[in-house]
């Protein structure tokens, strides 16, 4: 099918509903298949500016759409599907961009039989360069997935898991483009206390991130053999290794990441 059969309300469309609404639109969803619902009028108005998108009222959305992508904060779920939980048909594709709820949440909200699919996209989606984590709850068929899929897959790139990882993703990928943006804001950091002007350390960092992200998703190589082509014997590279590794990055990483990972349980569990 053509982008755009299928009519689609991103409800509470705020950062991340928005990064849907303009994906959609630059895969080809003609703005007439799009619907958006939001709490502040003055958000209704810039929305419909800037996508040309309706922005309807949350029941009216439930009533034209054929798929729901629910992206209210998790803290905000419970009401909106107490008001449209009885107005959803069962055949009717709900997606949950709703950080750390499982699916269950929303099918004991959601008449029996409605298919919900958990989604966890990242910011990079802005530039078209998202890693988005798929995961089917029950009652969801391979097309669901299909459109999910079509729907996500112009914001980057997809990936399939099982529900049961969806925690560990929100802590890497998820929450993912903040630690990158620590490691450069510190290396940038470091080539001003080592005399560069700031823009030149900014540059240097952020094409060199540009850079070793491309070899890695394209060479095949595994990062150990990557970095080892760059550490050459008694230079400067080993040298800087072993103060990172002095200074316990690779665990500081480690724990970070289940850090992350236990939040979003914590919060889940205070939402469900």
């Amino acid at each position: 099918m053509p982008p755009g059969a299928h009519k689609v309300a991103v409800i509470g469309a705020g950062k991340i509903g928005e990064l849907v609404l303009s994906g959609l639109l630059r895969a080809g969803w003609p703005a007439a298949q799009l619907l958006a619902t939001t709490r502040r009028r003055e958000r209704a108005e810039d929305l419909a500016l800037r996508y040309g998108v309706s922005v309807v009222d949350n029941l009216v959305a439930v009533a034209e759409a054929e798929v729901l992508a629910v992206a209210v904060k998790p803290q905000d779920a419970a009401a909106l599907l107490d008001q449209i939980g009885p107005k959803v048909p069962a055949d009717k594709l709900v997606i949950s961009l709703c950080a750390g709820l499982p699916t269950e949440f929303f099918a004991r909200r959601l008449p029996e039989g409605t298919p919900v699919i958990r989604v966890m996209t990242n910011t990079p989606a802005l530039v078209d360069q998202a890693m988005t984590a798929i995961s089917p709850g029950r009652h969801v068929t391979a097309a669901h997935l299909a459109l999910a899929e079509e729907m996500f897959t112009p914001l980057g790139a997809t990936l399939r898991v099982p529900e049961s990882q969806q925690d560990a993703v929100t802590a890497l990928s998820g929450s993912g483009p903040a630690y990158f943006y620590l490691l450069v804001e510190a290396m940038i950091d470091a080539g001003i206390l080592l005399g560069l002007p700031r823009q030149v350390a900014h540059e240097l960092i952020v094409q060199t991130a540009i850079g070793s992200a491309v070899m890695l998703r394209d060479s095949g190589e595994h990062p150990v053999k990557l970095r080892e082509a760059v550490t050459s014997p008694a230079g400067t590279t080993i040298s800087a290794i072993r103060e990172l590794e002095n200074h316990g990055v690779r665990a500081a990483l480690l724990a970070a990441l289940e850090a992350a990972r236990d939040r979003a349980r914590e919060l889940a569990a205070q939402h469900t």
